[in-house]
């Protein structure tokens, strides 16, 4: 028993488009091309742990998956498992019926049965990844890569590609770990602070504002090291379905541009990558072509994916280098020109810790809790919710505070500007604390980033590779909090889980504005299932298009999005366990009046 990696995960040194090794296709006829995949469950082993995976073709990650801009194509897949299964095609733009998410565009997949996405035109191309959406599966494998060729020429020139999947491997059953999660947040939190941090800190700071600092955190039940839900040794970090021993090679000769197609496919990580003695030159984020940014080291959200290129010139080895957030280990790979070379690993950063100021506590150096709301953050356990009317704490049937006819809202493409909370302002039960002041934090790299003496890359420099041939402004604009309570482990939108919130209903072609405001302490990548969203990140018409975002705390995002694909579309937080405790919603793009076409999802009355 042993990992069971797919050809393309293997040492490879492929040329440009089309050299990985992808899955052959079932069936091809003229424009039409098949595909089937196998779901089913198969014995796995990483850093010593023996384990059952949930496989695609008998594989982790799942084959390779490679389209072309203009195929009609029909993805077929079998469940062999003892449970329901689904697959999301994330990011494609495919009708409604086969995006994939239970409940929301179809009833799953029953063990046994077979399912049919397509047949449907590929109207992209780019870099983007599938994954189940059903129950926590995707945490134990169930996630592969999917690579659209372009129909014409490709904008960036490159002599050799590799597909770069980062993931992380439990070695607790997720379920158990979701409920440890609930039994208190700081149960996978290995990385408290510590004694001498705090005489550490006394040095810098001065004994009582040190207190005082660590007082505040206590009062909020929450800790400045609780930077991801779950961490190392809980997790290994996998790069192409390996862990860090293991060392997954890519080849290359020196002098050729070599393009690295970044996918972070993991259940609840996020990572910060670099190639130590390459820069790299961002050219694609979320499938959609960018002005080439260079840099040094980026920041990967879970679901995110960024293309980069590199060019070695040297006949040495390079590693690749994923760091995670909290810093409790990283997954690594090598660029090399042969197989068995390897490069010197880079020493792991020190742990950060967040700061009030992170937490959108501006001014609070000292420690006090002045800025901080305590109105919600008494102990939730006595509290009936079973009369609580959620659809006045959302503020109306979008679910969030709406501003209508678009008078009134700022040109599109400029940046949301700072906003103080109120003392009374609420967002309902699943929130503790709130920020005292949000804004745009585009142009910051996040936290542990920008002290090392080297580029990273912010959201604020991402330009599209094209101007928008229309760009228009939105006609309203709906604002949503994204809120926590870190004792319970509950996560919401405005306050409200999922189970018991109203769909955001957009009409079709409706252009509307998007503000999300991160009221809690911990980073959400946002992904928004069947639509791209136009960040509005000071570039005007060149705002690139994106369809996840990692928020930060106490940070204001706006995005604009056109109603463009028909039907309920879902939209979460991709931390699998955000997602599962509550924080997701269905933003529907209601067909026309009158209309005859029919979706799977019941609108409530």
């Amino acid at each position: 028993m042993q990992t069971i990696l797919p050809g393309w995960a293997h040492a490879s040194g492929t040329a440009a488009q089309g050299g990985l090794t992808a899955l052959e296709p079932t069936r091809r006829v003229g424009n039409r091309v098949e595909y089937d995949i196998t779901i089913e469950k198969t014995p796995f082993q990483v850093a010593g742990d023996r384990a059952t995976a949930i496989t695609m073709n008998g594989t982790v990650p799942g084959p390779l998956i490679r389209l072309q801009e203009g195929e009609e194509v029909v993805l077929r897949y079998h469940n062999k498992l003892k449970e329901e299964t689904s697959i999301h095609w994330h990011g494609l733009l495919l009708p409604n019926q086969f995006d994939g998410v239970p409940q929301v565009n179809y009833p799953g997949v029953a063990p046994g049965e077979t399912f049919e996405a397509g047949p449907f035109e590929v109207r992209q191309y780019g870099t983007y990844w599938y994954h189940s959406h059903s129950g926590l599966q995707e945490q134990l494998g169930h996630y592969g890569p999917l690579v659209i060729d372009p129909a014409e020429k490709e904008p960036q020139e490159y002599d050799r590609e590799h597909v770069v999947v980062l993931s992380d491997w439990a070695h607790d059953d997720p379920y158990q770990i979701l409920a440890n999660l609930k039994k208190g947040e700081h149960y996978y939190n290995f990385q408290q602070q510590t004694v001498g941090e705090f005489w550490s800190d006394v040095a810098d700071d001065g004994f009582w504002d040190t207190l005082k600092n660590r007082l505040s955190w206590d009062r909020m039940r929450m800790s400045a090291t609780d930077l991801s839900a779950v961490r190392a040794p809980t997790y290994t970090y996998l790069m192409n379905g390996q862990a860090p021993e293991t060392n997954w090679t890519g080849l290359f000769n020196p002098g050729e541009r070599v393009r690295l197609r970044v996918i972070n496919a993991s259940a609840a990580s996020i990572f910060d990558v670099r190639v130590p003695g390459l820069e790299v030159d961002v050219v694609q984020v979320s499938g959609q072509n960018v002005e080439p940014v260079t840099t040094d080291e980026f920041r990967i959200g879970t679901a995110e994916r960024y293309d980069v290129i590199v060019e070695p010139t040297e006949d040495r080895a390079y590693t690749v280098f994923a760091e995670s957030l909290d810093r409790s280990s990283y997954a690594r790979g090598t660029l090399a020109p042969r197989e068995g070379m390897e490069a010197p690993v880079p020493e792991q950063r020190e742990r950060p810790t967040l700061t009030m100021a992170a937490m959108g506590m501006g001014g609070m150096g000292d420690g006090s809790m002045d800025g901080m709301d305590h109105g919600n953050m008494q102990d939730m356990d006595g509290m009936d919710h079973s009369n609580m009317d959620h659809g006045d704490m959302s503020g109306d049937m979008n679910g969030g505070m709406e501003s209508g006819n678009g008078e009134g809202l700022r040109p599109p493409g400029t940046l949301p500007a700072p906003v103080m909370h109120d003392p009374d302002d609420t967002h309902g039960p699943a929130e503790a604390g709130l920020p005292m002041m949000t804004q745009s934090r585009l142009h910051e790299p996040g936290i542990g980033l920008g002290n090392d003496g080297w580029r990273v890359l912010t959201y604020d420099q991402l330009k599209a590779a094209d101007e928008k041939d229309t760009f228009r402004a939105p006609d309203r604009e709906i604002e949503l909090h994204l809120t926590g309570n870190m004792e319970r482990f509950m996560w919401g939108i405005n306050g409200v889980e999922f189970s018991d919130a109203d769909p955001i209903r957009v009409g079709h072609n409706e252009r509307v504005r998007l503000t999300m405001v991160n009221d809690t302490m911990m980073n959400h990548p946002m992904h928004l299932h069947g639509q791209f969203m136009e960040l509005e990140n000071g570039h005007g018409e060149r705002a690139p298009l994106l369809d996840t975002i990692t928020v930060k705390p106490a940070e204001r995002v706006s995005l604009l999005i056109d109603g463009h694909e028909k039907g309920p579309w879902f939209f979460h937080c991709h931390i699998l366990y955000h997602m599962d405790a509550g924080m997701a919603r269905v933003f529907y793009v209601e067909p026309a009046p009158k209309s005859d076409e029919e979706f799977y999802y019941d609108l409530p009355a």
